[in-house]
């Protein structure tokens, strides 16, 4: 409910992802009377969630779960500045029947951004399937002249529904629970992750410092 410009961070998620025009619909699932106002309040969509959950696919599932729907994409209310390019290279990664989960990943250009646990990296195989996501800086280079780039896990994903659905039956494991990361539920119960790499810029706003980062990069744009 913190603002960017004159609009709340919410409000600027849902209205750049309608913006895109990729989407049969577009749904704020919440459990915040405020949100649900702000959002409403505008004209757009939400739905509030009926019970606690334990993460934000459970929440999504629980709102999808009677739509008739093939594939869910969550872009998570912390990620003001979502783009056009980059959702539809999620869409589209799913035109390979394999793949059942798709995420965005950037190469992480700033020091601090490697040693930050507030920003997930991730790893993958030859595939672009992850590997794993952490907190810690992965991989470490032990080898410092390695032209390997560290990635950033971005907070954007897209599901097969059934699979959304599923994850919701599945207990929290115990690299989920040490992380603090859902999408190492997927990883635990042999789910693999297709990521899809971009260069969009993206701000997940997780801390004041990150909400002073992205008023500032709102400003460059004007």
């Amino acid at each position: 409910m913190q603002k960017i410009g004159d609009k709340t961070i919410i409000r600027m998620v849902y209205e750049n992802a309608v913006a895109t025009g990729l989407f049969d619909q577009v749904l704020v699932v919440t459990d915040s009377d405020e949100i649900f106002n702000e959002i409403t309040t505008h004209g757009g969509s939400v739905k509030m969630s009926l019970g606690e959950h334990a993460s934000g696919s459970d929440r999504i599932a629980e709102a999808v779960a009677n739509i008739d729907v093939d594939i869910v994409i969550n872009i998570q209310g912390d990620e003001p500045f979502v783009k056009t390019e980059p959702l539809a290279a999620l869409i589209k990664s799913f035109e390979e029947k394999d793949v059942l989960v798709s995420s965005l990943m950037k190469v992480i250009s700033k020091e601090d951004d490697i040693i930050n646990p507030n920003i997930v990296k991730v790893v993958c195989n030859n595939k672009n399937d992850a590997l794993y996501f952490s907190r810690s800086t992965i991989p470490f280079k032990r080898n410092t002249s390695s032209p390997q780039p560290i990635y950033k896990h971005i907070g954007v994903y897209a599901f097969k529904k059934q699979t959304l659905l599923e994850f919701t039956t599945w207990p929290q494991g115990n690299l989920e629970q040490a992380e603090m990361l859902e999408q190492l539920r997927y990883l635990e119960n042999g789910i693999s992750i297709r990521m899809v790499e971009t260069t969009s810029t993206s701000i997940g706003i997780d801390t004041p410092e990150d909400l002073d980062v992205a008023k500032e990069y709102y400003s460059s744009l004007s």
